[in-house]
């Protein structure tokens, strides 16, 4: 959304006239760096409105951020719109939303004084309030361009400002759309949607893709297309290549959830499974290159050959090994680590075991990390814990039942003197994993893509849309 003249040309508009501007419902985000701004930056952790709310004892700490906000909203708003009317409009739209959330917050702020009430019972509500308004902010501005250019664009507002009561998620996406003229109006709804359910609550950040998702399943829509900054291919070309990679032609869910567990997500799962359920397909598209096919992916598409279609992975991944000779046969020593695990938020990628030893592959802090490995070591005295620095890589692909395809994996590693520490491959073979040294996750991702896809050409089974 921050090249907003390019998505103008390329997506919202493009060569269509008339009929063909509409049937077309969009989704948007907020601005690049706003939501950073209104939350906390999400790579660096940089306290933004909501960190510094929540962590405040005065009004001075968060309204000051606030006051950036708006802004960053209203240069935005400059940058976009010449024209007086627009301007107006926009800048208008923005103060009311943060004077709005400015009041509400001071009066909590003020109420949270009295011993009956306590800030940390109301703070994902607050939460959800200000990202609402990066998303708000965006939708707004985006119909204003569009009326300007001559199109009757609609914004359907899903952040339930000023609702006197939250519906439930699907109750909130077919209220909105309820009165939409698909055939004559191009909607442009909110990346949020407020709900009785609170999509942060198990979303957090992610919660545009599962409001995309509904909404798409709520329309009976054709086709749902996520509009990205480029391709999905068969390898990171910062890693492999530019010359090297090829854009994926067609894929299915799976293959997508695979991706979503290594933490590069072509859509999220949840959001996925509502697509599946409503036999709606969905492509990934580079918002700029209009013309291109782009991925198409499906519920039963599987390749003409078996072939490997995506090789990738994740560097962020801590070994965690539990040995124990006293585990064998007692299934509770999983159960209950497992629940550890997840009660610190850490994220299991995979997991391996023999007779007396469990390996989790996690993703997470590695403060985190050796937390859990204390408190392993607290539980089950007789215990040796181990904590590795490794990475993961995979070869993935919708067919990859051909045999040797795990022994030339395992072949281009060792020719690249590359150890491995793990390796794994499920009966259902979609997804074939090795577990490395983190130090060698770069150049096991290009070896593995020379190997399986490059030297097997197979460019013309995954670039053909």
């Amino acid at each position: 959304m921050s090249r907003f003249d390019e998505i103008m040309d390329n997506l919202l508009i493009g060569d269509r006239t008339g009929a063909e501007l509409y049937n077309r419902v969009f989704v948007v985000s907020a601005y690049g760096g706003m939501t950073n701004l209104l939350l906390e930056h999400k790579k660096t952790g940089e306290p933004g409105v909501y960190a510094r709310f929540a962590d405040a004892d005065s009004e001075d700490a968060w309204l000051g951020a606030l006051e950036e906000v708006r802004e960053r909203m209203l240069a935005k708003n400059a940058e976009l719109f010449e024209a007086e009317y627009e301007r107006s409009a926009a800048d208008h739209f923005v103060q009311e939303r943060i004077d709005d959330a400015r009041d509400c917050m001071q009066s909590l702020q003020r109420l949270c004084t009295y011993g009956h009430f306590q800030l940390d019972e109301h703070l994902m509500k607050v939460r959800e309030m200000l990202a609402a308004i990066g998303e708000a902010h965006s939708a707004h501005n985006t119909v204003l361009a569009l009326r300007a250019r001559g199109v009757n664009a609609r914004l359907v507002d899903l952040t339930g400002w000023h609702q006197d009561a939250p519906l439930s998620f699907e109750d909130m996406i077919r209220d909105g759309f309820s009165k939409v003229d698909i055939d004559t109006e191009l909607a442009v709804a909110t990346g949020y949607a407020h709900c009785a359910e609170g999509l942060m609550n198990t979303y957090d950040r992610g919660y545009s893709e599962i409001t995309f998702a509904q909404i798409a399943a709520e329309t009976s829509a054709r086709e749902a297309i996520i509009h990205k900054e480029y391709h999905l291919s068969s390898a990171d070309p910062m890693l492999v290549g530019t010359d090297k990679v090829v854009t994926i032609g067609r894929t299915n869910y799976d293959v997508a959830d695979q991706l979503s567990n290594l933490g590069m997500e072509a859509i999220h799962p949840k959001a996925a499974k509502s697509l599946r359920r409503a036999g709606v397909e969905l492509r990934i598209k580079n918002a700029f290159e209009p013309d291109h096919g782009g991925t198409l992916i499906s519920q039963d598409y599987i390749s003409d050959r078996p072939c490997v279609e995506i090789v990738a992975g994740r560097k962020d991944v801590f070994g965690l090994e539990v040995f124990d000779q006293e585990m064998l046969g007692d299934v509770g020593y999983d159960i209950e680590i497992t629940r550890l695990l997840k009660q610190l938020k850490l994220y299991v990628v995979n997991k391996d075991s023999d007779a007396n030893s469990i390996t989790y592959y996690v993703s997470g802090s590695r403060k985190k990390v050796n937390r859990a490995a204390r408190l392993i070591e607290e539980q089950y005295r007789a215990a040796e814990v181990n904590v590795h620095n490794v990475a993961i890589v995979s070869a993935i692909g919708s067919d990859l039942k051909v045999k040797g395809m795990l022994a030339r994996m395992m072949s281009a590693l060792a020719d690249a003197d590359i150890s491995v520490q793990a390796a794994h491959q499920s009966i259902r073979q979609v997804e074939m994993q090795c577990v490395v040294h983190e130090d060698d996750y770069s150049q096991a991702v290009a070896v593995l893509h020379r190997a399986l896809v490059e030297r097997e050409g197979y460019d013309d089974v995954i670039s053909a849309a």
